[in-house]
């Protein structure tokens, strides 16, 4: 399937559901919908990050320090972010990963991506071996936090991926 065809829950600054919509109407006309963020790390502590392909119809080639996407329609976010994250990840069997906390992204970079998208946040731990797809992921790695941190600075990063990053290293501090 298309991915612009896919057809989205639109809601409300509640995130409540008003209506439904295929993917490539809800960007274009900047339709409120729902997202999944899910930082994984491996078995030492390592973030996954990834460089998004050329293809993508949102921030394309861009750099993401999660993997997640959109919430279909009549999906759960918790069902969105473990088929995302296996998805992503090219993985099978992976724990459910744990729900941290909810906002609501407001995009004003004029990439198409529509005004706002409701953002659970989640995070797991993945032990298994990742192959992930090749049509959504152009590279690849686990780094350190260390290496995160220089990189922020270096790397063009998707601007949703940052935000959600900002929030959980407030919520972290905060917990």
């Amino acid at each position: 399937m298309n991915p612009a065809d896919e057809i989205l829950d639109i809601v409300d600054e509640h995130d409540r559901v008003v209506t439904q919509a295929p993917r490539g109407e809800a960007y274009a006309r900047g339709l409120r919908h729902r997202c999944v963020f899910i930082q994984v790390r491996d078995a030492e502590g390592r973030l996954f990050v990834h460089r998004r392909t050329a293809t993508k119809l949102v921030f394309p080639a861009l750099y993401d320090l999660f993997v997640g996407g959109v919430v279909g329609a009549g999906e759960s976010y918790d069902e969105a972010a473990l088929r995302e994250a296996e998805e992503e990840l090219g993985v099978s069997g992976l724990p459910e990963p744990t729900y941290l906390f909810k906002f609501l992204y407001e995009d004003d970079s004029g990439n198409g991506a529509g005004h706002g998208w409701w953002s659970a946040v989640y995070e797991v731990r993945c032990d298994l071996p990742v192959r992930p797809q090749v049509e959504e992921v152009q590279w690849h790695a686990f780094l350190t936090d260390e290496e995160v941190t220089a990189r922020l600075g270096e790397w063009e990063w998707v601007p949703d991926g940052l935000a959600a990053h900002e929030r959980l290293r407030a919520f972290r501090a905060a917990g």
